[in-house]
């Protein structure tokens, strides 16, 4: 991208105290507000910008994923996310991330080959998994084993070398399911299952989690096509708290396995990717339908939060959410969940919420993390493993966030300013003399 012809005007800041100007570049993107180019604010006129939370700000140029929120858009390099999990798959849309266009179907094959045969990880690792505890949480092994990936494959770690790049970005989305299956049978006692090459995705990290070496396992196409679109939901999303990880970690030059796992961390927080785990702790906490109408007046008052619902940037209904919606009652059809009770608790409350005016004149909609919550516990993870889930999909984003972040010719070292509130300049006093 050339800075140079984003340009759509200039705007004049004046400093009423100094009597100081500046005239700013104003940024056009394709889509989206104008953008105010400040680099200039701080050399010119000694000032900088308070954004916390970085709500008003633009850190990089993306080409990658764009949404609107007020409009509850989310496109894939120019797709609607909608007719990408209507009518593509987790792969084809990994290629679209990182290419930038839909593949043929010569460079899908191509592509999809060069994925499975990437999915084996290193026999040493095995051991590696032995230095956790059995019932640690399967993000904390993941962080660990993520990490370490660098001390395994020292031939994709040089962050200047496109081939280089390329083959440590298949590796991590092709490893990622492997090592969170590894997790989650670790957490079980049983015995680790490896990769089928002759197996798509989604089934394949639905055989390595669940199968078991005495008995034959069945892929369900009903569950591994619900699972795929989930992974295509959550592939991306703009620069959310885990992507901006990446790309802080990686503007310092640290090595792709390292950026993956700094975005493992980030988002295993409650906030972001552990939402989706969050809800049916919330639904446990409630306990039974009966209690939903105390549970809704208290989150009126403030006194709950009802996660799954709303979104920081979706200020209608998250888009991602009408997709699972009809997955959701797919699944449990299929599946023929009928009576669980915390199933039945999350319809209920799904039902309460899109007919109660307080959510709907806050737009607080059920989003990707509410129907995602429910897919997964009724295919059978725990909800330890949602946000690993939620990491194996997020790592196509991330990869191709990191991998955009080195080819632009923009791209610093991340090093945000403060508004320092601490103690003007001081002096040490004796510890005798102090009062």
């Amino acid at each position: 991208m050339d800075g140079n012809n984003l340009t759509a005007g200039t705007m004049t800041l004046t400093d009423n105290d100094t009597g100081k100007s500046v005239e700013l570049p104003v940024l056009h993107g394709t889509v989206g507000p104008r953008v105010v180019d400040i680099r200039r604010l701080y050399t010119q006129m000694g000032c900088f910008t308070y954004d916390p939370g970085f709500m008003a700000t633009a850190a990089c140029r993306s080409s990658i994923t764009y949404i609107d929120g007020d409009e509850g858009i989310l496109m894939y390099r120019g797709y609607p996310i909608q007719e990408l999990a209507e009518k593509s798959d987790f792969l084809e849309v990994a290629y679209l991330l990182l290419n930038g266009e839909l593949p043929t179907a010569k460079e899908k094959a191509q592509f999809v080959h060069d994925i499975t045969h990437h999915t084996m990880v290193h026999e040493q690792l095995r051991s590696f998994f032995q230095g956790f505890r059995r019932d640690a949480h399967p993000m904390a092994v993941m962080c660990g084993v993520v990490g370490a990936l660098s001390a395994f494959y020292h031939d994709s770690t040089d962050i200047h070398d496109p081939y280089q790049r390329m083959v440590a970005s298949y590796r991590l989305i092709a490893k990622m399911p492997t090592i969170a299956a590894m997790a989650y049978k670790y957490s079980q006692g049983q015995p680790f299952i490896y990769p089928d090459n002759s197996l798509g995705y989604a089934e394949n990290f639905l055989r390595m989690t669940f199968a078991v070496p005495c008995e034959e396992y069945k892929v369900n196409p009903v569950v591994a096509r619900a699972l795929d679109r989930i992974f295509i939901l959550l592939a991306d999303h703009e620069q959310n708290a885990s992507t901006a990880t990446v790309r802080n970690a990686g503007s310092s030059g640290a090595n792709p396995f390292a950026c993956i796992a700094a975005g493992i961390a980030s988002l295993w927080g409650p906030a972001h990717g552990g939402a989706n785990e969050a809800v049916l702790k919330m639904l446990a906490k409630i306990g039974d339908k009966k209690n939903i109408p105390e549970f809704i007046r208290e989150v009126k008052e403030k006194s709950e939060i009802e996660y799954g619902f709303g979104h920081r940037v979706y200020k209608n209904y998250d888009p991602r959410a009408r997709v699972l919606r009809d997955s959701c009652h797919e699944v449990l059809a299929e599946l023929g969940i009928k009576n669980d009770p915390m199933l039945d608790l999350a319809m209920e409350l799904e039902k309460i919420s899109l007919s109660d005016d307080y959510f709907i004149t806050r737009k607080l909609y059920p989003n990707v993390d509410f129907y995602s919550g429910i897919i997964l516990k009724a295919i059978g993870f725990p909800t330890s493993m949602f946000t690993a889930l939620f990491a194996i999909a997020r790592t196509v984003g991330w990869v191709a966030q990191w991998q955009e972040m080195l080819e632009d010719t923009d791209a610093k070292l991340m090093r945000p300013r403060q508004l320092f509130m601490g103690s003007d300049e001081r002096h040490y006093i004796p510890i005798e003399e102090r009062r």
